[in-house]
Order: C-alpha cells, then sequence, then structure tokens
C-alpha cells in the first residue's frame, strides 16, 4: 500500500472537532449536547444577506475575478473606512474564507522552514495552516493569569532567529477573547520595524468588544504598512460561517501581486458567497448593537458561574465570544471525552474544547478549556451547571 505523505502525516486533528464522534455518540443514547465547543453562533444572519440569497438575478453563476467581484471590493472599502481603515479595491483578495487568506498569506510571505512566532493559545487551525506551507510556528506563551495579555517584547525577541520571517496575532482573540490594546500593538510595531518581519493579524471579531473597549487596527501602525498582512472574514460578523467568504489585506503591492498568482491558481472564490457577502455591507448598526449586547450577557453568565466553583478560574474577555477557563482537572482532553462518554446531568451534558489544541508548546494547557459562548443565556446556564455537576464526581479532579 502507499504511503502518507509526510505532511499528512503531521496535520494536526482539530481540537474542537475530533471529540464529535462522542457527542454523536450521546445523542444517540438520548443526552441532550451543549455545543460551547465551536464557533457557531446562533444568531440569525441578517435578513439583508438572506434576502440577496433569494433574490439573485443571475442565470448562470460565473466564475468571478480571481481577486473577488470588484463591486463587493469596493463596497468593503466603504466598510472598512468606517472603520477608519482607508484601502483601495487592489489592496484585496477575496478568499474562501479566513482560512484561505492565512493560507495565501504563509504562501505568500513565508518559505519552508521559515518561523512564525505566534501567542498562544492561539486558533488551532493556525497549525494546520503552517504544516500546509512548511512553516515552523514558534509559541510564545501568554498566560490565564494575567488574561493572556501580550507577552514582553523582551520575550519575542528570545525567539528571533535567521529563519523568523513574521509574528501573527488574533485581536480579539480566538480562544481566549483577549482584545489587545493600541500600545501593545505600538510595542509590536517597534520589533516588527526593528527586524523587517511580517505581521499578520486576524481581526475577524473586530466587532465584538465590551466594557467600552474599541478595536484598534494593525493597518493604521505607522511606518510599517509595508509589512502588514490583515486577515478578515464574514463568518462570525455576521454569524455567516457557511457563506465561506474572508480576505487578504495588504499595502505591500509586491505581497498582493505574489498572492494573486495563488488565487488565480484556484480561479475564484465562491460567487454566490460574494453576493450574499456584498449585501452584509447594508447591515444596520442595531443589529450589531443587539448582538453585542447579546454577546455580553452571555460572557457574563460564563464568567461568573465559572469563577463561583471551587478551584476554577475564568478571566473576563474584553472581546469576540470565547473564553478559555481554568479547571481543577488533571488532563482537558481526558474530561472533555468524559463529559460525553460517562456523564450525564438530568440527561444533558457539556461540549466544550480541550485547551491543549491551542498550544503548540508539549503539555500546555492540560488544566483549560476552551467555551465560546454561543448559545441563548438559559442554556449557557444550564450548560454551567452541568459542568458544576460533573466537576463534582469527575474521577481526575485535582482539587
Amino acid at each position: 500500500m502507499p504511503k502518507i505523505s509526510i505532511k499528512g502525516q503531521t496535520m494536526p486533528e482539530s481540537p474542537i472537532r475530533k471529540l464529535v464522534p462522542f457527542a454523536d455518540a450521546a445523542k444517540k443514547r438520548g443526552i441532550k449536547v451543549y455545543h460551547l465547543n465551536i464557533g457557531q453562533p446562533d444568531i440569525e444572519t441578517p435578513k439583508n444577506m438572506l434576502d440577496a440569497l433569494k433574490n439573485i438575478k443571475e442565470t448562470v453563476i460565473e466564475y468571478s475575478h480571481s481577486a473577488g467581484i470588484l463591486s463587493y471590493r469596493q463596497r468593503l472599502c466603504e466598510y472598512y473606512k468606517k472603520n477608519d481603515i482607508h484601502i483601495t479595491p487592489n489592496e484585496i483578495i477575496i478568499a474562501a474564507g479566513g482560512s484561505e487568506a492565512i493560507l495565501f498569506t504563509f504562501q505568500t510571505c513565508l518559505n519552508p522552514g521559515d518561523e512564525i512566532i505566534i501567542p498562544e493559545p492561539f486558533y488551532a487551525n493556525y497549525n494546520g495552516f503552517a504544516v500546509s506551507a512548511g512553516v515552523t510556528v514558534k509559541p510564545i506563551i501568554s498566560t490565564i493569569e494575567n488574561g493572556f495579555a501580550l507577552p514582553p517584547i523582551s520575550e519575542f525577541e528570545k525567539l528571533i532567529t535567521t529563519k523568523t520571517k513574521a509574528i501573527m496575532i488574533c485581536n480579539p482573540s480566538n480562544p481566549t477573547g483577549y482584545l489587545y490594546s493600541r500600545e501593545e500593538l505600538e510595542a509590536l510595531q517597534e520589533i516588527v520595524k526593528r527586524y523587517d518581519l511580517y505581521l499578520i493579524a486576524d481581526e475577524v471579531y473586530r466587532e465584538f468588544c465590551y466594557d467600552g473597549e474599541t478595536h484598534f487596527s494593525v493597518m493604521n501602525l505607522k511606518d510599517i504598512e509595508n509589512n502588514v498582512v490583515l486577515i478578515d472574514s464574514v463568518s462570525k460578523r455576521y454569524s455567516a460561517c457557511g457563506v465561506r467568504i474572508g480576505a487578504m489585506i495588504s499595502r505591500n503591492k509586491e505581497v498582493m501581486t505574489t498572492a494573486m498568482k495563488f488565487a488565480q491558481a484556484r480561479l475564484s472564490p465562491p460567487s454566490l458567497g460574494q453576493i450574499v457577502s456584498e449585501a452584509a455591507i447594508e447591515t444596520p448598526d442595531s443589529y450589531f448593537a443587539m448582538v453585542q449586547k447579546e454577546y455580553l450577557a452571555r460572557r457574563d453568565i460564563v464568567v461568573e458561574m465559572i469563577n463561583k466553583i471551587e478551584g476554577a478560574f475564568c478571566p473576563k474577555p474584553k472581546g469576540a465570544f470565547y473564553t478559555v477557563a481554568q479547571l481543577p482537572i488533571d488532563d482537558s482532553d481526558v474530561f472533555c471525552q468524559w463529559l460525553l462518554e460517562d456523564f450525564n446531568y438530568n440527561n444533558e451534558t457539556v461540549m466544550l474544547a480541550p485547551a491543549t489544541g491551542f498550544y503548540s508548546t508539549k503539555g500546555a494547557g492540560k488544566h483549560e478549556v476552551r467555551i465560546s459562548y454561543v448559545l441563548k443565556v438559559e442554556d449557557l446556564k444550564k450548560s454551567m451547571i452541568c459542568l458544576e455537576e460533573a466537576l463534582k464526581v469527575y474521577p481526575g479532579r485535582t482539587i
């Protein structure tokens, strides 16, 4: 039998989805499963997007331009201008989700064997994208004790070698919900400028900032305009994960010209998705006000109820709709599987994501889980009660 490729063997399994068979088995046994393992909001997609889908006038669904439909890129410029980000359509390449935008960026900016520094815990699929591009992730640990703030710049410098080509951040963060301040980003700006590195920023959660905090984009950092690449997506902003439309954005002409070659090789991003996403630009501010209010209530329930559990700790995230919680458990992978296989409370259980999958450092995250607070408040309350009851009887409890 032919052998599987080394790249295929080293491709990591998704920590978010690997427990799905256990959840499916629990449901077959009649157990209700609260899904807090994946960032799939239950918020309704804006009506204007759904209407655009219903009212498509095209009689042939054609390829679009490889960079994306021009009218959509023009409308996106209007959206970014409202967010104090000033770009042109030629500085945007539409991709099949933020995932493809990251792959284009890695393949454009880094060679196989090059290193990229990423504060961990980080979005698990960054590991997979790095494997696909032959890039080595050099993790720099942020800690739950200070809410996963940006590590000191001196720690970044310790990791920089001749192979280091980029730093990547997610702001606000998936999985921690941490929102980087302007001061933290300006500190990154200095090290990026000093070592002439790329700064890749995943800003797909920019709309979700809480407690009076505001989002500051890397696109507004001065003197490193040619070093910055922005990754964006409609998935979470409009609760439209299945649309699969994202964007790679940079003012660096050479980067965008090169990325276009990768875009041309896959022909075009999804045409239907772009039509729906262009309609999304018309989404009223009232929609985001409603969504933000709802997520704020959900966040507060999760954080408050976890912090009442003996031996548990959960920082209060300032953005996105995730949090990483520290629990009195021996092994988060074992615990999350046990919740689905061996536990139920009133015929209900909760599905969480083990935090180990969001770290590159071996052994990190064994006492942590990522929680996506994407369910309505009543369901979150029930799921937190399930979690509390589970911790009372879990055989591997450490406190």
